[in-house]
């Protein structure tokens, strides 16, 4: 297969006069790695950040349950749909410049959001925010894996996993504290609002900060490709989505039958691609790279349980246990907390012990739910921050162990020059199982409810979670020892 070389230019730093070749070469710098973290921290606020809003949501613009799925789901969906093709359009015309302009774009489209005037308005607003977040964030790797080496990428990336994870706990928090504050009367809208000055100061610090690169060779876009992975995608996650709140009709069905046929059709004409020699979307042989493979296997489901338990918690707390939005999110303070100083230990266990970090990770979160079931068992509905913070606590410190030490190892064996496609597959299998973890525990909480009761809801819920954690303890057995 035909292998592009990689370039690194940085336009603040050109070749003096009459000197020849690209511009001189730098290297991701401190404040630079914290803008590009500051630009993948905010998608995955985003996407927790209106779990805990949704009720004031529904009561201010009258939406209805399938209405207040969709401004959830249709971020989601868009934003796994379209990250693929955010890596490679990076790769092609240039990936400091697209993660400037899919910061700006998440700017906009993030006031559309907080000015929303009915519900429809919410959900196409959310639709075009997380099509902007799939234009900025597979920048973020890609950036990363080009312009660091050695020592230097392995804290970033680490950063990268530590970061994505305190995201989603502190979009939670952060939800609950600002629906309750109402700033200025925005009341929910605050939400979304609040992104617009982060990302001037986005903005501001990348065009001083990021390196542009970019492949010399670069392919054009693979057509068929991405419109078959964006079709596999839909067939899956729309019905899983929206099909309990629209009563299970006959297209949720079809569409889940479609969707092993779609995704077959997608492998086979990505492999002929590979193949002939073309660069397809995402080429079948990046899957050869033992550690992405298995990297992507126990992603999968350690997005699906963490995503699925934010917005169970965050429904129970606030529907069944009767905590307002601040006490419901600030809940989950203690895992935000232990998830941060346990990041700060994971690079130097992984020195010493590898992936086996991983393995101690979710023995620690399996623990950690088990601990919150037990909790809600015994004293639902009188649990509240005290109560749950010895598992929040410990669940917390696994996934620390869990997440960025995986992120890591996906794309440690990733060349330069398919960074944007590696980091894109990744950041897509991380998104797309993030919306099924709402789907399909999310869904599955919400059907018990009315024949079990909240209590016996969460507890059943969480107790499957306990077994996906169970099964990525034991699919971390499976990981190469060493991590580079």
């Amino acid at each position: 297969m035909t292998q592009t070389t990689e370039t690194t230019q940085n336009t603040a730093t050109a070749a003096p006069p009459g000197a020849h070749g690209p511009a001189a070469v730098r290297a991701l710098g401190s404040l630079g790695l914290f803008t590009v973290l500051l630009g993948a921290a905010l998608p995955l606020i985003d996407f927790f950040i209106v779990n805990v809003a949704l009720p004031t949501i529904g009561r201010d613009l009258a939406a209805s349950e399938s209405v207040l799925e969709l401004v959830v789901a249709g971020y989601g969906v868009a934003y796994a749909v379209l990250l693929v093709l955010g890596g490679r359009l990076g790769d092609l015309f240039g990936r400091r410049r697209l993660f400037l302009g899919g910061m700006a774009a998440f700017g906009l489209t993030s006031l559309a959001c907080g000015l929303a005037p009915e519900a429809w308005s919410l959900v196409a607003a959310r639709v075009a925010q997380g099509a902007s977040a799939a234009a900025m964030v597979p920048q973020v790797l890609a950036t990363i894996q080009s312009s660091t080496q050695g020592p230097r990428r392995a804290r970033a990336m680490s950063l990268y996993g530590a970061t994505a994870g305190l995201s989603m706990v502190a979009g939670q928090i952060l939800g609950g504290v600002l629906v309750a504050a109402d700033i200025a009367g925005t009341g929910w809208r605050s939400v979304f609002l609040v992104n617009v000055p982060v990302v001037v100061l986005g903005l501001v610090l990348a065009v001083r900060t990021v390196p542009e690169t970019r492949s010399q060779h670069p392919e054009p876009v693979d057509v068929p490709g991405t419109l078959l992975l964006a079709t596999a995608l839909l067939t899956l996650l729309a019905p899983l989505t929206e099909g309990r709140a629209a009563g299970w009709p006959l297209w949720t069905w079809l569409s889940l039958a479609a969707f092993p046929l779609v995704a077959a059709a997608f492998y086979v004409v990505e492999r002929r691609a590979d193949r002939r020699g073309r660069t397809p979307l995402v080429p079948p042989s990046l899957f050869a790279l033992t550690t992405l493979r298995r990297g992507l296997t126990i992603m999968a489901p350690l997005a699906i349980g963490f995503s699925g338990f934010m917005f169970v918690v965050a429904v129970a707390l606030q529907g069944g246990a009767g905590l307002g939005p601040v006490r419901a999110g600030l809940t989950l303070a203690p895992m935000a907390l232990a998830f941060f100083l346990a990041s700060l230990a994971g690079p130097r266990l992984v020195a010493r012990y590898g992936s086996r970090v991983v393995t101690a990770g979710a023995v620690l979160q399996g623990i950690g739910v088990l601990l919150i079931l037990l909790t809600v068992h015994a004293g639902w509905p009188h649990v509240g921050f005290l109560e749950l913070l010895p598992g929040t606590a410990v669940a917390g410190a696994g996934q620390a162990f869990q997440l960025p030490v995986v992120m890591r190892l996906v794309m440690s064996e990733v060349p330069p020059a398919r960074a944007g496609v590696g980091g894109g597959v990744m950041v897509t299998t991380q998104q797309a199982s993030l919306a099924l973890g709402v789907a399909t525990l999310g869904t599955l909480f919400l059907s018990l409810v009315p024949g079990m009761g909240m209590r016996d809801a969460l507890v059943t819920t969480l107790a499957v979670q306990v077994a996906g954690v169970v099964a990525t303890g034991l699919l971390s057995l499976r990981l190469p020892r060493r991590i580079g």
